[in-house]
């Protein structure tokens, strides 16, 4: 299952705050991708790395790679035919789905050895 992916041209961070915390206003006014997620024990937070100032968890130096969709629901097997490669090469991610699509986050330094491991395991890199 060949598929096509991205490389988006931001550098983003992975922060935690408390689960009660406010949505920082510079977060939600930031353009391009974010992910914001609440549970009963955390919020998470991807964001830009330039407008996470001021977040007081956060591990920073992560690029997202875009798989491209959309996907249905019940096809299966998408996600798990990009982290099979990745986990081979040893390369440590973060994960984000969305309706139509996900995005895998891996730390800035295993940007090209994971475009390399997804290249080599048949999905194409768009440019």
């Amino acid at each position: 299952m060949n598929q096509s992916f991205s490389i988006l041209l931001q550098h983003f961070v992975v922060a935690q705050l408390e689960p009660n915390a406010d949505l920082p206003s510079a977060v939600l006014a930031s353009p391009g991708f974010m992910s914001i997620t609440r549970t009963e024990d955390e919020l998470s937070i991807v964001c830009a790395e330039d407008v996470a100032t001021g977040l007081t968890r956060v591990d920073s130096a992560w690029r997202a790679i875009k798989v491209h969709g959309p996907f249905a629901f019940d096809q299966t097997g998408i996600l798990a035919s990009f982290l099979d490669p990745l986990a081979a090469a040893g390369i440590g991610i973060f994960a984000v789905s969305t309706f139509d699509t996900d995005y895998i986050l891996v730390k800035s330094e295993h940007l090209e050895s994971a475009v390399r491991a997804l290249t080599e395991a048949g999905h194409r890199l768009l440019a």
